[in-house]
């Protein structure tokens, strides 16, 4: 079920349903979904026109997902999405764990896992079924042949449900000289993975296709055609403060300052607790010489997020700047309770160590 009060992401397009629609059904259950990633983001879905979107290859969708996890977010595939939303029947019950799939097929942890994200089993996670046992087995023996976990997600859903392809032989390569297809042993159905979507003309373009276009352009640091595209988004949604976020990223990182203070202030207008757009402005102001104006906007991070400790660092450079020592001090303490590791982390000890000689040799 989908939790009242969680964050909904979606990483690119969803193939089988509408995005609208589905942000109404879990509105309808007191949650929220966003095209995009946010901090207040706490499961990311990833939608199936990924993987024919994805021009920079597999190893992109792999760095995402890691990300994502390594951030504490939940993983969610489309059809497990869309069972949380009741939208499409739970698969019957099953009870064989990850590790358990694994050592009986010989699948690779990180292909399960990115199979699964991709729906290319009958269930999206564990406890999984027998059905998936099977699959496993058949697309551990395809990885073997020299396949990738890519191809294999973007090539199973050609044949309708995934659970019928237990019943099938698999194999790499086509007797029409493609190398990459994957096709039943009968010869009579090729499971081309380049046809898995039907992409339609520019024209035909969905929002969610857009932004999805968008995000692999500001990936790929193409930040002006990032640019348009998000622009072409909040034409057809203007209410979209992650479009008019990440299109303030993309100006910023083509030199249009200007502009992109613009869209930072349009996405904070459209959402109040938009946090990150509260501390890239701050950024920005910070760059312009704008210094309390950057001072009220980090400060107005640190209010809406607690345990952002970004802004805190940020405030805390800024005051030592401007030599308000004891307030500097303060804040990089409180930044190492909120990170007491990293480089950042080392440099505020630093910064503190350097007021406290400060002081006490004013004091002496």
């Amino acid at each position: 079920m989908i939790a009242p009060g969680a964050v909904y992401g979606v990483v690119g397009a969803l193939a089988a349903f509408p995005l609208r629609l589905a942000a109404r059904e879990v509105e309808r259950r007191h949650a929220e979904l966003r095209r995009g990633v946010t901090r207040r983001t706490t499961h990311v879905v990833f939608g199936r026109a990924l993987l024919a979107k994805a021009k920079s290859g597999d190893a992109a969708i792999e760095r995402r997902a890691g990300a994502e996890r390594e951030a504490g977010r939940t993983l969610v595939s489309e059809n497990g999405f869309l069972r949380l939303l009741g939208l499409m029947k739970a698969p019957d019950a099953s009870s064989l764990s990850r590790q358990s799939l694994i050592d009986q097929s010989r699948l690779a942890g990180d292909a399960l896992d990115m199979l699964s994200l991709f729906d290319a089993f009958e269930h999206d996670g564990e406890p999984y079924s027998f059905r998936d046992l099977i699959l496993a087995r058949k697309y551990a023996g395809l990885i073997a042949s020299g396949a990738t976990w890519g191809a294999i997600a973007r090539s199973v859903h050609r044949s309708g449900p995934v659970a019928s392809l237990t019943a099938k032989s698999l194999n790499l390569g086509s007797q029409h000289g493609r190398p990459d297809a994957i096709y039943l042993d009968d010869g009579t159905s090729e499971l081309d993975g380049q046809l898995l979507f039907d992409l339609g003309s520019p024209e035909d373009d969905t929002l969610e296709e857009l932004f999805a276009e968008a995000e692999m352009a500001e990936e790929e640091g193409r930040h002006d055609d990032a640019a348009a595209l998000y622009q072409r988004c909040l034409a057809i949604d203007p209410k979209d403060a992650i479009a008019a976020f990440n299109r303030a990223n993309c100006l910023r990182g083509a030199d249009r300052i200007a502009e992109a203070a613009h869209d930072y202030a349009r996405a904070i207008k459209l959402d109040p607790g938009f946090v990150e757009a509260w501390f890239n402005l701050a950024g920005l102001m910070s760059d312009e010489g704008k210094v309390a104006s950057a001072r009220r906007h980090l400060q107005k991070a640190i209010v809406l997020d607690k345990a952002y400790a970004d802004p805190v660092f940020n405030l805390a450079r800024l005051e030592f700047d401007a030599g308000n020592l004891a307030e500097a001090r303060r804040l990089w303490a409180r930044y190492l309770e909120l990170d007491a590791d990293s480089e950042w982390a080392r440099l505020a000890q630093k910064g503190i160590q350097f007021v406290d000689l400060h002081m006490a040799r004013t004091a002496g």
